[in-house]
């Protein structure tokens, strides 16, 4: 491809994209999240291509995995809310107007009758927003699947592009930030993951030794909702801590608020996630835990992914001009090629002028 013509279709993507993050701005997180999902899934879908099985069959497999995961995700809360419904409502009718709480010689009297209108309130309003938002969030839904499914059935179609309009002597920089983009979102998603798990442990623990009954189920309601930012499992803390407060066990309301918040809310976020974090994601604790934090605080859900995924670029791109610009593949043996004409598993990709080369025996 000629540097003028590359050049010109370089300027015109950038201002597509550009023009795209605008038009498309209500749906912008969905397909970041779509993308980060479609990396995670590739191996997957692999694993199935390499079974002999069309990329179509390979795709949808991968998209239903995903898509399940979500399910299997969500299922555990609902259930578990489901199953304690009667013991809910059974809970909010016994609440009294007021309660009196014992603090040594203190006594306060705490008027429950506002905040119950008000909860009240507030529970319709988020009721009627959910239903008027439920066309959205349905569409938001089509659009992720459909989108995982897309890049899944051409996954190198986007960067057989970028390799083209690149000039040849930086496609081993493409390429290693590919691995570094893969490699950082597969080790985040398992990360969260393992975060969630020593949520679960730490909670069932903790729930039981505070005398809660069915501590199992509060175990995986905090679980789950560890995939929640910001709030998590605190919320199931501070509602077992109402839940005390009303029926009079000011003493366990004290300690379940105290010592929940730190071994259920704080420790596996702020203690066992960076101690996970700097193997799984090769980043410094420290970083991992700016990128994760601010990612957060800027971009909201989204950013729990974002964020540390460019920190980890980033880092990539310094590690590539500490070393030279040399990639790790370059730096081993006989593997230039490898890196030029390779994806992140060292398979062919393409090349900037000529078709998309095919695997042996595809």
């Amino acid at each position: 491809m000629e540097p003028s013509r590359r050049t010109a279709l370089a300027a015109l993507l950038a201002g597509l994209l550009v023009v795209a993050a605008v038009v498309l701005e209500s749906v912008l997180s969905t397909v970041v999240f779509a993308v980060t999902v479609a990396y995670v899934l590739y191996p997957l879908r692999e694993w199935v291509t390499d079974r002999g099985y069309p990329d179509r069959v390979a795709a949808g497999t991968a998209t239903v995995a995903g898509f399940l995961g979500v399910v299997a995700l969500a299922a555990p809360l609902a259930y578990v809310l489901y199953r304690r419904r009667r013991d809910l409502l059974a809970f909010i009718a016994a609440i009294p107007d007021e309660v009196v709480v014992d603090l040594g010689p203190f006594t306060y009297v705490v008027e429950t009758a506002i905040v119950f209108v008000t909860a009240q309130a507030t529970l319709r309003g988020l009721a009627i927003s959910l239903a008027s938002a439920a066309p959205v969030i349905a569409l938001k839904l089509v659009v992720f699947v459909t989108l995982v499914y897309g890049l899944l059935f051409k996954p190198r179609a986007p960067r057989v592009a970028l390799l083209r309009l690149c000039p040849g002597e930086y496609h081993d920089v493409l390429l290693a930030l590919h691995r570094r983009t893969a490699s950082t979102l597969r080790a985040i998603y398992v990360l969260q993951g393992a975060t969630a798990v020593a949520t679960f442990v730490v909670a069932l623990v903790t729930f039981a030794a505070l005398g809660y009954q069915s501590p199992f189920a509060l175990a995986v309601v905090a679980g789950v909702l560890q995939f929640v930012p910001v709030l998590g499992p605190s919320v199931v803390v501070v509602a077992l801590a109402v839940v005390d407060l009303v029926a009079g066990n000011t003493f366990r309301a004290t300690i379940v608020l105290v010592v929940g918040l730190v071994l259920v809310g704080f420790v596996p976020d702020a203690v066992i996630r960076p101690r996970l974090a700097g193997g799984a994601t090769d980043l410094p604790v420290s970083v991992y835990f700016v990128g994760f934090v601010g990612g957060l605080l800027t971009l909201g859900a989204i950013g729990f992914v974002v964020g540390p995924l460019v920190v980890a670029l980033l880092a990539e791109t310094v590690r590539l001009l500490s070393d030279g610009g040399a990639t790790t593949q370059q730096r081993l043996p006989g593997s230039a090629t490898a890196v030029a004409d390779g994806d992140a598993d060292g398979r062919p990709v393409g090349n900037p002028d000529g078709e998309v080369k095919r695997r042996s025996g595809r």
